[in-house]
């Protein structure tokens, strides 16, 4: 299997030299374990997935730590929580950076430990499937978005020829069983499932917990517990609203988006881009698409993404605002059209203003063959957008 470079790996070399522990978390496969061996192959390595390892260490996180070579990856560290007291102890002992990378897909969980045995000692990032612009640098990028939009980021279907319709149903199938019912306790699996496929059939609106409940048959804590765990293994986020006092009445509910549109496609029975294109949620996806990349971007550059949209009680919205950079900050509207209208640009233009966004950087973002400006703003082809900094 060919390695594709990740973004991500010369903020982690950075990182293990300032910090004794670097933590990388993100989904199942999403490349974590592969991106540590891969920046540093002379590491010891070792994955508690494995029943005798993760035996090892829960049993004695004494022997486990001092009989093992200084410089170790842990995968899946979060099966053994008693181990981050033994590395604490360790690492402080030796007082170096770059002892340990301890990786895991259950944020809450490592981060839990982490927080209770390391904190103030390690370096965090989180890693999620492959960019379009990782892809793209490593001649590996679908020609055509759509397909790219269909097929999604997950290492894996790169790696090998694995069929759509075969790998997410058993990426769903491994997650809810091991994940879900094995580590996070959700005892109703079948109303869980209906709560993900729900999720996917309300993407990129606004979040109404109460009526995910009641389509689900659950409570409301139930539905906000459930939420957490997606959240936490890194299927779903949110986004939230912008929230800045304006003299507006801002909506306060977040929009529902996914991490990655391959596994959101797989929910939504979507096999084909003939199928996509004519789903009556192709605009969502497309949305969805260009939130999830712009995540990534701000992630694999080790930043805290401090994304957004815009809504008021005039109904005037614009899809997202990208405040990570106070020197650079983005209004960009999303729409799936291959045509640019002037009206996609109303609200763009006027919220731009208030918030003092530069012109240049008011976007369209759609499916124009090429980007170019208007009089109010950018129109900025999808690819061009995925692949700029």
């Amino acid at each position: 299997m060919k390695y594709i470079p990740r973004e991500l790996a010369g903020r982690l070399t950075e990182e293990m030299k300032w910090f004794p522990v670097v933590s990388i978390t993100g989904p199942r496969q999403s490349g974590k374990s592969t991106l540590a061996k891969h920046c540093f192959s002379d590491y010891a390595y070792v994955n508690l997935e494995n029943p005798q390892a993760r035996a090892a260490a829960i049993e004695d996180p004494v022997s486990f730590i001092r009989n093992r070579p200084e410089r170790l990856i842990i995968d899946e560290a979060q099966y053994a929580p008693d181990l981050f007291s033994m590395i604490q102890v360790v690492s402080d002992e030796r007082g170096s950076a770059g002892q340990y990378i301890l990786t895991g897909s259950q944020n809450f969980l490592l981060m839990k430990n982490i927080g209770q045995s390391l904190a103030g000692r390690v370096g965090v990032l989180k890693l999620l499937p492959l960019s379009y612009k990782e892809l793209f640098s490593a001649n590996r990028a679908p020609i055509d978005i759509l397909e790219f939009i269909l097929k999604g980021g997950y290492p894996r279907l790169y790696d090998l020829d694995i069929p759509l319709d075969v790998f997410f149903p058993n990426y769903i199938e491994t997650y809810v069983d091991r994940d879900v019912a094995g580590l996070l306790d959700v005892r109703n699996i079948s109303a869980f499932r209906t709560m993900v496929e729900l999720c996917a059939q309300n993407v990129g609106n606004l979040l109404n917990v109460s009526r995910l409940a009641s389509a689900a048959g659950v409570s409301v804590p139930t539905i906000d517990s459930w939420l957490s765990v997606l959240q936490s293994s890194y299927l779903v986020f949110k986004l939230p609203s912008f929230a800045r006092n304006l003299g507006k009445r801002l909506t306060k509910a977040p929009k529902l988006y996914f991490y990655d549109t391959g596994l959101l496609c797989s929910l939504l029975h979507i096999k084909t881009v003939r199928q996509l294109i004519e789903h009556p949620q192709f605009g969502a996806i497309f949305e969805n698409l260009v939130v999830s990349e712009r995540l990534k971007g701000h992630l694999n550059k080790g930043e805290e993404p401090q994304l957004y949209f815009y809504r008021d009680d005039s109904k005037r919205e614009v899809d997202l605002l990208d405040l990570t950079d106070p020197d650079n900050e983005m209004a960009v509207e999303v729409k799936s059209s291959q045509t640019f209208h002037e009206k996609y640009a109303k609200h763009l233009s006027a919220i731009g203003e208030m918030l003092r966004i530069r012109p240049e950087n008011k976007l369209v973002v759609c499916r124009v063959e090429s980007s170019y400006r208007t009089k109010t703003c950018e129109v900025v082809n999808a690819r061009d957008f995925l692949l700029s900094e």
